[in-house]
């Protein structure tokens, strides 16, 4: 992005906060929409069955689910929701950009290469930060998730290149200045990783800024991969069914996977992508649409996410909308106010990543991405996973605050805001034990 659009964007962010491209009549809805934080006013809704396919037919088997309902189900998550995205034409090349075989105090080998997928230098590359365990034997299982503010704040070592495209204004003063990355940013994340512990378990660590993939406001689409593949088909705007911001940031961790798959530390084939917030949503859709993730993880990540819409509880489609409306395709709009008439609600999503192991967590004191509407999304997603007799949370309530509950299905609700925490790691780690571990 040159630096005039970037004031611009700027400027918006500070005087009014991702203002919409949609129709006056549109932002007002959304905006006069407020959201609700008391049970007593959810009301009474019914969410659509995953078993029951478009004829009224029921699904009773795996192979009918893996055939038919789930293709269903997953057209419609992309007509309508988080779009479609193009089949692109990559030609991936790696380029080592560093090498550290004493990082995280000699826990670890640090390789940061540079992914390229297209010819054209110009084209969105991303800057893979990869930690393999000194002192594994054989390739091991791999957490790929993308970080908020690149990978200099994963880890406070100065060597680490800071991130230089455009970034989204931190609470920390000098963390980011006129949305580029500044030294105060180093290691400002790192609780959120806590790179060691993941380590000493036996699994390495993947990630990279979701900014290099598209960077995350209004306008990122142009210079993000949405607008490079417009420019690749040789149009000017994207159809109203095409992919949002959480597709192409799914693009990007299904192209980390490719290369993973060619890295001899890693065994791609137990890949866990997780994420958290937004990055939650990205990880569930990528989840969803990449059966090569061997398990999938979600905290915190609410509406459009893992809570379901249909419950009247903290955000919902309207103020997700009116907030970042970018992430989405544009033909969600249609459902400001109107969850009821979408084909699908969130437990479908979950259900599209069966039979492979998914976890899902809360906290008690985010209530705006509503963690009932987040349980019972992973609780209604059950049928499906018995489909392959297995067996998903096990529970019709919601447990009690710092309980882990479930099987293949599993979820948590955590005290506490929105965050990622070490007790969610313990959680997340307990369950890559289970399922990724010989």
């Amino acid at each position: 992005m040159n630096r005039a659009r970037a004031s611009v964007v700027a400027g918006a962010f500070a005087a009014a906060g991702m203002l919409l491209p949609v129709s006056s009549a549109q932002t007002a809805r959304a905006r006069s929409h407020g959201r609700n934080y008391e049970e007593a006013k959810v009301g009474s809704y019914t969410l659509p069955d995953p078993l029951t396919d478009k004829d009224g037919r029921r699904v009773t088997d795996a192979d009918s689910w893996s055939a038919v309902r789930r293709q269903e189900i997953l057209g419609d998550f992309r007509d309508l929701m988080y779009g479609h995205s193009p089949p692109l034409s990559v030609k991936l090349r790696s380029e080592t950009v560093a090498t550290r075989e004493d990082a995280v105090d000699g826990l670890a080998k640090r390789t940061i290469v540079t992914l390229k997928f297209f010819d054209d230098p110009e084209a969105p590359s991303i800057s893979l930060m990869l930690y393999a365990p000194k002192a594994a034997t054989k390739p091991v299982p791999v957490f790929l998730g993308l970080s908020f503010y690149g990978n200099a704040s994963v880890e406070p070592d100065p060597s680490i290149p800071l991130t230089r495209g455009w970034m989204r204004p931190h609470r920390t003063a000098g963390a980011v200045e006129n949305n580029r990355a500044s030294e105060g940013l180093r290691g400002i994340s790192a609780s959120r990783w806590p790179l060691a512990a993941i380590l000493q378990r036996g699994y390495g660590v993947a990630t990279f800024y979701y900014g290099d993939v598209e960077p995350d406001h209004i306008e990122g689409w142009r210079d993000g991969i949405r607008g490079y593949a417009l420019k690749l088909a040789g149009r000017t705007a994207r159809a109203p069914d095409e992919w949002g911001a959480l597709g192409a940031w799914g693009w990007g961790l299904s192209r980390s996977l490719d290369y993973l798959e060619t890295n001899p530390d890693v065994d791609a084939l137990r890949t866990a992508v997780f994420g958290h917030s937004r990055m939650g949503k990205a990880a569930l859709w990528a989840g969803a649409q990449d059966e090569r993730f061997a398990l999938v993880i979600s905290n915190d990540s609410g509406e459009g996410g893992a809570s379901l819409a249909r419950r009247n509880f903290g955000e919902n489609i309207a103020y997700s909308i009116a907030h970042a409306s970018y992430r989405y395709c544009d033909r969600f709009r249609d459902f400001i106010d109107r969850p009821n008439d979408l084909p699908f609600d969130q437990h479908m999503l979950l259900a599209l990543i069966a039979p492979r192991p998914i976890y899902v967590s809360s906290a008690t004191d985010d209530l705006l991405a509503d963690p009932k509407g987040e349980f019972l999304s992973a609780a209604h997603a059950e049928p499906v996973y018995r489909l392959f007799g297995l067996r998903g949370v096990d529970s019709s309530e919601q447990p009690a605050p710092d309980q882990s509950v479930g099987r293949t299905i599993g979820y948590h609700l955590r005290t506490g805001g929105h965050d990622i925490t070490e007790y969610d790691w313990e959680q997340f780690l307990g369950f890559a034990d289970r399922h990724l571990k010989d």
